[in-house]
């Protein structure tokens, strides 16, 4: 009944993120708990050599996302969904969304996915002495000017994925810094990009020569708590075309899937960090101090009150143990089994811990795209092993697992080895994480450090776009970190496991194994087409 009453006065907020295998949306109450829920699959589309979804797929997902959530309170509460406190939107980060003045995509949507904007970023690292990665927004539309591409001069805005959403929702052409800071570099002290690299950036000649300006394309960057905007009537029947959801419904700055999980995971102050698992893998890392030096592997971008964080981003993470699961699936439908996948995922994930500690000898490739970290522009999944290696179904499993984060080691290896940093807590999300144990075994073996996951993780960014719009209805008095310590996560529970000496040890091996053997990955690349 309290939630009934909590979702006819609009004492709940939304959160909605674009991920890059689903659309989910979280109704919570003013207690913070998922009360609804909705969802859409959806999948990137590799055509003519670029990773991409098409704007119809942006709105055809955005909008069965929200009739399922709108389906789930009617049947809870039996009533309709009309309004909510406040909205928020987020989305996989990165990327390259150009629009003209007529706000038509002058290019199809390049997701973070592509790698394909290496001479640009290597050139902007140079001139801004500042990592530049591949994926970052600013890269994108840099090679396209060094490309020549016949779009360029016709710019009017740039846009990341939630940027987008949230503009054509309220009419605003603003983003949550975090989001912001993976398109421009941020200057930390002023929270807004950095106005000396704006001005390099404006006096490469090839960029004075057209009729803008980077500063007058980006959108405006904004902080936690801080106004975006209302849902317009257009916004609200692309949202919803039943016409039900009210206008005027306030929305908080929109952000990165990168920034929703340092929130759903209290990972937004000094010394913490999350690691993030599902189709792409992340560790996010809140500074107290800049790092030293440049490096290519390591992005700084912000946390949503714009804190300095590193981030270690790998392209390749899942994919191809999902690949692995829906073949074992088939050979269990092939000798009559029917194999539910709620059911076959966490078996072969509890599977791997029975593996040997170096996965037997045994070594995969989980690249079906580039990869940044290890200087990577396109990827082939591979499996290698010896004549006596140990080819056994545990080994097999722990193999895939020690590879969806093998990359991750080799950029965690700057911040703790070469920067010498330490970190208070380290939390584990994402679906890598669903099977208790397993995925966060394997990854405080990859670290060496204590991981802990909560009870919430499994809400993930959704629960933590939902957390950011609560926050401007009715935390603005308070320092956001302070008010998610103390408010939202205050007796939360969860659960902490630091892996074994053994199971550091064989990970150890197969990364040394695996780097190694980078070699044989190039040569694939090179030859299997």
């Amino acid at each position: 009944m309290d939630n009934r009453q909590a979702i006819e006065t609009g004492r709940t907020t939304l959160g909605i993120e674009l991920g890059s295998t689903r659309i989910k949306g979280v109704l919570i109450n003013e207690a913070f708990e998922v009360i609804a829920s909705g969802a859409w699959d959806w999948e990137n589309r590799l055509e003519n050599g670029i990773w991409t979804y098409s704007l119809e797929d942006v709105w055809t997902g955005l909008q069965g996302c929200y009739r399922d959530l709108a389906r789930d309170v009617k049947e809870q509460y039996g009533i309709d969904l009309t309004v909510t406190g406040c909205i928020g939107v987020s989305a996989m980060q990165h990327g390259y969304m150009p629009f003209d003045k007529d706000d038509q995509l002058l290019t199809p949507f390049r997701t973070w996915r592509n790698t394909i904007t290496k001479e640009a970023a290597e050139k902007l690292t140079d001139l801004f002495q500042y990592n530049i990665p591949q994926r970052w927004s600013i890269a994108h539309v840099y090679q396209a000017v060094l490309n020549g591409e016949e779009h360029i001069g016709r710019i009017r805005h740039l846009d990341t994925l939630d940027s987008y959403v949230h503009r054509k929702l309220t009419g605003r052409t603003v983003t949550g810094i975090g989001d912001g800071s993976g398109m421009f570099p941020i200057d930390t002290a002023a929270k807004t990009y950095d106005q000396k690299m704006i001005g390099l950036f404006n006096a490469l000649p090839e960029i004075k020569a057209l009729p803008w300006k980077i500063d007058e394309i980006l959108p405006k960057v904004l902080l936690a708590g801080e106004d975006a905007g209302v849902l317009t009537e257009e916004g609200a029947r692309l949202l919803d075309p039943t016409g039900l959801l009210r206008t005027g419904i306030p929305m908080c700055p929109p952000e990165g899937d990168g920034v929703t999980g340092m929130v759903a995971t209290n990972s937004v102050s000094p010394r913490t960090g999350n690691v993030s698992a599902g189709t792409s893998d992340f560790a996010i890392l809140i500074l107290e101090k800049d790092l030293s030096r440049v490096y290519r592997e390591i992005d700084l971008i912000t946390s949503p009150t714009g804190r300095l964080a590193a981030n270690v981003h790998c392209n390749n993470c899942t994919t191809d143990i999902n690949q692995w699961e829906r073949l074992f699936g088939e050979f269990a439908e092939a000798i009559g089994v029917r194999a539910d996948p709620d059911k076959l995922f966490p078996l072969l994930y509890s599977k791997a811990l029975e593996g040997d500690k170096d996965a037997g000898g045994l070594l995969s490739f989980n690249y079906y795209s580039g990869e940044g970290i290890t200087d990577f522009d396109e990827g082939r999944p591979l499996m290698l092993r010896l004549p006596d290696s140990s080819l056994t179904l545990a080994n097999v499993m722990r193999m895939h697992l020690y590879s969806a984060l093998v990359t991750l080691r080799a950029g965690m290896n700057i911040i703790t080895q070469q920067e010498h940093m330490s970190f208070d807590r380290i939390m584990g999300h994402g679906g890598y994480f669903k099977t208790p144990l397993a995925g966060q075994t394997i990854l405080s073996a990859v670290l060496n450090m204590p991981v802990t996951v909560m009870e919430t993780a499994g809400q993930g960014g959704p629960w933590g776009m939902a957390l950011l719009a609560a926050y401007m209805v009715n935390g603005r008095d308070r320092a956001f970190e302070d008010w998610l310590e103390t408010e939202v996560f205050a007796g939360a529970e969860g659960s902490t496991v630091m892996a074994a000496a053994e199971d550091i040890e064989g990970f150890n091996c197969y990364f040394e194994r695996f780097m190694r053997c980078l070699g044989v990955e190039r040569e694939a690349v090179k030859a299997f087409r």
